[in-house]
Parts: structure tokens; C-alpha cells; sequence
């Protein structure tokens, strides 16, 4: 087998407080796996700035004066976590064998690198990156994160349990991975889509290294439901379902209110009729705003607008806008 090449791609939002300190651990470890696994010389780490609003893209721009195996790629805004991965997946599909994806916070284990590449010279075309605990996480934490998973599958969203987008996936998954053209992605739902053999590896995942973290306890929830929404019609299903048990729960209330009326034991109530109107307003209200989500994002996808613009690369002569 010729060396390989290995990109890694690491999406960047105001982390001009952390990137000085993870840029130098990435390339520790590139330069590491270099040497142990035969890299190709021609591997790098490609930082995607996600329209930092701090100095994040001047500190991106200033690594490759450091060492040439540091690049970057700014987009022209916000266009959020799972595009900017994308764009640097898709920025690396025809430049190199494998590409890795960690996040520039330096929570996930830069060592379990080594694990998923040799896992890939096995035969694996995917290896996700999955913690192996969470003792430090507060009760809380690890409860809503439980939930998430679980939600996820119950849902119809499969995902890999206790997986975020700490991930190596070849350029052969990738190239088929480029026709998945829907706007609304979740990457995490979508590689298991692509199909080819995968695997796992364990690692401890740590404290951010500096900085704050951008996940607030509202982006998870947002996260989890654009997850479901987007890889699963499974709650419509389930609206089909509820609608038809309430339907027949009815039909056995008007039978009752009619022996009722026959027999002569007729008796007003207002709160029965009360909780009745409530409960049926407010379960229709639900089931019209989780359809309205698929017809809203059914409107995004036929727009066809781009999931994401390059402005400027930090290779000389290569700065222009590329959309995908």
C-alpha cells in the first residue's frame, strides 16, 4: 500500500482563544503519525473558519508561515457547525486517502487518531470516535445527553451512541458522501447512510482546553430535533398514529354520550368539556407544528441555495468563492 494521506479537518467559530493552543497539539500528532504509520508527506490539517466574528481567521491564516502542513479556508458567514464540516470534507475529497474530523476545542483525544487510522488499513472505510465515559459530566449533562441518543433512534434518526463528529472517513465514502445534495444535513445521521464497513473507537474525552463552549442547553435541543427532521418522517407517523387512537377514543365518547342522553342521566360539565377542548387544541397544535417543520424544510430544499460559500483560502493565488 502506497502512503497515505490524511486531512484533518478542524471547523473553527470564535476560537481565537483556543486555536493557538490545539493547532500546535494537531500537528504534534500528524507529525506523529507520520512517522508510525507512513503518512504521506502530503497530509495537512485544514482549519475552516465558520465567519468568526473574533480573530480566528487572522490566527488561521498567520499557521501556514509556521509550517506548511497548517492550511485554511474561510466561508463568507455563519453557515453553522455541520456545514462548515462539510465544506472541508468536501474541500479534501480529491486531495488525500482519509480524512479525520475533530473539533478545535481540544475535548476530543488528538492519540485516538492513530487508532481509527489503523483501523482503516483493516478494511474500516468509516471509524467513528466514541467516548468510553462520562465520569466528569454533571448528572444532568449525562442524562439530556442519554436522552438525545435515545430520542434520535426512537425517532428513526440512527446515530452512533455517545458519537459527535470525531470521525475518520475515506475519500471512497466521501465521493459517493458528495451526492447527498439535501440542505438540511446531519452528518451524524448521514455517514451510516453511505453504507461501506465501519467501526468504533473508544477515548476519553476531556475539559476544553480554553475558551467557552457554543452548545448551550437550546442549540442541543434544536440540534437533536434538525437531526429528526431531517433524516426521519417518523414523527409524522406517529401524528397518524395518536390522531387515529384520539379519533377512536372519540367515537367511544359519542357512543357513551348517547346512552347517556337515552337513559335520562344527562348532566352538564363544563370541565370535563373544558379539559376535553384543551387537550384536543393543543395536540392539534403540535401535530400542525411538526408538519409545518417538514413543509418549511421541504420549501429550504427546493431553493437548491448553496450550503456553504468560500471566500478566501490561505494558500497565495487561491483565494476566490466556491459554492456548494
Amino acid at each position: 500500500m502506497n502512503s497515505l494521506s490524511l486531512w484533518i479537518i478542524v471547523p473553527c467559530y470564535n476560537e481565537c482563544d483556543v486555536l493557538p493552543v490545539t493547532a500546535p497539539l494537531f500537528l504534534k500528532e500528524l507529525e506523529h503519525l507520520t512517522e508510525t504509520e507512513g503518512l504521506s508527506s502530503q497530509s495537512r490539517i485544514l482549519f475552516v473558519d465558520d465567519g468568526s466574528t473574533d480573530g480566528t481567521w487572522d490566527i488561521i491564516r498567520e499557521l501556514p508561515q509556521k509550517n506548511e502542513k497548517y492550511s485554511g479556508i474561510s466561508l463568507s458567514r455563519n453557515f453553522g457547525h455541520q456545514n462548515a464540516l462539510l465544506a472541508g470534507l468536501m474541500e479534501a475529497k480529491d486531495q488525500c486517502d482519509i480524512t479525520i474530523t475533530i473539533d478545535c476545542d481540544g475535548q476530543d483525544d488528538p492519540e485516538a487518531m492513530g487508532r481509527m487510522v489503523r483501523e482503516y488499513k483493516n478494511g474500516c472505510e468509516i471509524v467513528y470516535g466514541v467516548r468510553s465515559e462520562r465520569d466528569e459530566d454533571s448528572w444532568f449533562k449525562r442524562s439530556a445527553a442519554r436522552g438525545f441518543y435515545r430520542s434520535m433512534n426512537f425517532f428513526g434518526a440512527d446515530s452512533v451512541y455517545d458519537h459527535a463528529d470525531y470521525r475518520l472517513v475515506s475519500a471512497k465514502v466521501l465521493q459517493q458522501f458528495a451526492g447527498f445534495e439535501e440542505v438540511n444535513i446531519f452528518l451524524r445521521g448521514m455517514f451510516p447512510l453511505v453504507g461501506f464497513k465501519s467501526t468504533s473507537v473508544e477515548y476519553v474525552r476531556g475539559k476544553r482546553l480554553a475558551g467557552t463552549s457554543h452548545y448551550s442547553l437550546n442549540k442541543m435541543f434544536a440540534f437533536a430535533a434538525e437531526g429528526i427532521t431531517s433524516l426521519s418522517i417518523k414523527p409524522v407517523f406517529i401524528i397518524s398514529w395518536t390522531g387515529m387512537i384520539v379519533s377512536l377514543l372519540g367515537v367511544v365518547g359519542i357512543i357513551w354520550a348517547v346512552i347517556r342522553a337515552l337513559t335520562g342521566h344527562t348532566v352538564a360539565g363544563w370541565a370535563s368539556i373544558v379539559c376535553i377542548l384543551c387537550f384536543l387544541g393543543g395536540l392539534q397544535l403540535l401535530s400542525i407544528g411538526i408538519i409545518g417543520q417538514y413543509v418549511g424544510k421541504t420549501y429550504l430544499e427546493t431553493k437548491h441555495r448553496p450550503r456553504y460559500i468560500i471566500s478566501d483560502r490561505t494558500a497565495p493565488g487561491e483565494a476566490r468563492t466556491d459554492r456548494s
